[in-house]
């Protein structure tokens, strides 16, 4: 129900595309999304091939500010420099501060 409260709201149009958070468990996935297209521009996760050996052995808190700084790096080499943040539902609080404090720090203006 949080999750649906928070989408009727947000909304990632080319201009400034969608910063959506997902959190489980284990890992964290973020993706930056161009809702009238209905395209990911760019994406990370703790999940990913290329971040695993990376993130193993770290905290979670720290695991998901890594995340926010590839996916920062990643969204600008698409041209992506401003976003909306949609933090999925989750309080704004633990990995999903990390992560969006993360994006900021690389560069992302939310």
């Amino acid at each position: 129900m949080r999750h649906r409260r928070v989408r009727k709201r947000v909304f990632g149009t080319p201009a400034r595309p969608r910063l959506s958070v997902f959190r489980s468990n284990q890992h964290i996935y973020a993706q930056v999304i161009d809702d009238e297209a209905g395209k990911t521009l760019a994406a990370a996760s703790t999940a990913d091939g290329e971040m695993k050996p990376t993130v193993e052995k770290t905290k979670k808190t720290d695991a998901a500010a890594r995340v926010g700084a590839v996916l920062a790096q990643r969204a600008r080499a698409a041209g992506v420099s401003a976003v909306i943040f949609d933090r999925g539902g989750f309080k704004y609080h633990g990995r999903v501060k990390a992560l969006a404090d993360a994006a900021r720090k690389e560069g992302l203006d939310f």
